[in-house]
C-alpha cells in the first residue's frame, strides 16, 4: 500500500459534487454513484492491483472508485463518456488525493470505441463500476482490443454477473459466458448491496473477476463467435437445426458437428468455448464426415 492516501467520497460529498455539476443521474448512461467508502475499498482489495499496474477504469462518474484505486495502482486511466464528469474528475483528484493526482489520466471517450493506441501506456487491469446496460459489450470489447489487459474486477447487475460467469449446462449460460471464456477465466466475486449507491438502483449488483487465459484454439475469434451467435440465436433448437443457417443447411451443419466431435442433437448451452472453436475449425478446413 502506498504511504500517500486519498480521502474517499462519502454520501455528502457525492451529493455535493452532483449538485455542483447539476447532475441528475440518468438511466440512459446507467449512472448510479457509489457513496460508501468500504465498498470501494473492498473492490480495490479484491481486484488485487498493485504499483506495477496501469488500471483502466470505465465510467468513473464522480470519482468514488477512482480515489480508492489511486493509492494502490501505478497509474489510473479513467474513460468517461460524460464530458461534465470527465472535466471535473482531475479537480476531484487534486482535492481529495493531492499527492496522488499525477497518477490519474482522464480520457473523455466512449469505452465501446477506445482503441489500444488511445493509451500512452497499455492498461494491465480493468477495475470499474460499469453502466449496466453496456457491461458485457464493454468487457468483451476491451478484452479484444487490449491484449495487455490481464485481469479485472467489474461491478455489474447481479443477473449480468451470473451470465458472464456461467458454466456450460447452467440455466444462465449463453453468448456472454461463452465469449468471455474465450478471453478469460471469469468468476463471481460476491454481491454488492443496493444501499451503497445513489440513487438506489432497483436491481441487485455483483462483482465479477477475470484473469486472462490463452484462447482455446488457433481458429479466428470472429469465426468462433459467429458459431456461438448462431447456436444461441434459437436456443430451443438442437445444434443441427440452430446452425443450419450458418452452415448453409441442416445436413451440412450435422456434417461439421460430427467432424468436430459434437453430437448434432445437443444444444448450444451444453458446449464450452473449445467445442465452438472445433466447429469453426471444421468449417474453415472444409471438413466432411
Amino acid at each position: 500500500m502506498d504511504d500517500q492516501q486519498a480521502t474517499l467520497l462519502g454520501p455528502a460529498d457525492v451529493r455535493r459534487l452532483a449538485a455542483e455539476l447539476d447532475i441528475k443521474p440518468t438511466k440512459k448512461l446507467g449512472q448510479n454513484f457509489v457513496h460508501d467508502p468500504n465498498t470501494v475499498r473492498r473492490i480495490v482489495s479484491v481486484a488485487e492491483v498493485g504499483a506495477e499496474d496501469v488500471v483502466l477504469e470505465v465510467g468513473p462518474g464522480l470519482g468514488s472508485l477512482t480515489l480508492a484505486i489511486m493509492p494502490v495502482a501505478g497509474e489510473v486511466v479513467a474513460v468517461e463518456i460524460d464530458p461534465v464528469l470527465a472535466a471535473r474528475l482531475p479537480r476531484t483528484a487534486q482535492e481529495f488525493a493531492p499527492g496522488l493526482a499525477d497518477r490519474l489520466t482522464v480520457l473523455p471517450a466512449d469505452a465501446l470505441r477506445v482503441r489500444a493506441e488511445d493509451f500512452a501506456k497499455p492498461p494491465t487491469a480493468l477495475v470499474a463500476n460499469l453502466p449496466y446496460n453496456v457491461a458485457v459489450p464493454v468487457v468483451l470489447h476491451l478484452l479484444a482490443e487490449l491484449p495487455t489487459l490481464c485481469k479485472g474486477l467489474v461491478m455489474v447487475q447481479s443477473e449480468v454477473a451470473e451470465r458472464m460467469a456461467a458454466e456450460p449446462g447452467s440455466r444462465t449460460y449463453g453468448v456472454p459466458s461463452a465469449k468471455a471464456a474465450w478471453f478469460a477465466d471469469v468468476r463471481r466475486a460476491g454481491p454488492v448491496p443496493r444501499k451503497v449507491f445513489w440513487p438506489v438502483p432497483n436491481v441487485d449488483s455483483g462483482l465479477v473477476s477475470f484473469h486472462r487465459v490463452d484462447p482455446p484454439s488457433n481458429a479466428a475469434r470472429e469465426d468462433v463467435f459467429r458459431v456461438v451467435d448462431a447456436a444461441f440465436a434459437q436456443r430451443r433448437k438442437v445444434l443441427r437445426g440452430a446452425l443450419a443457417g450458418w452452415a448453409g443447411s441442416a445436413a451440412r451443419a450435422e456434417e461439421l458437428l460430427r467432424a468436430a466431435g459434437v453430437d448434432p442433437t445437443t444444444r448450444g448451452e451444453q458446449l464450452g468455448i473449445a467445442d465452438f472453436a472445433r466447429i469453426a475449425e471444421a468449417a474453415s478446413s472444409g471438413s466432411t464426415s
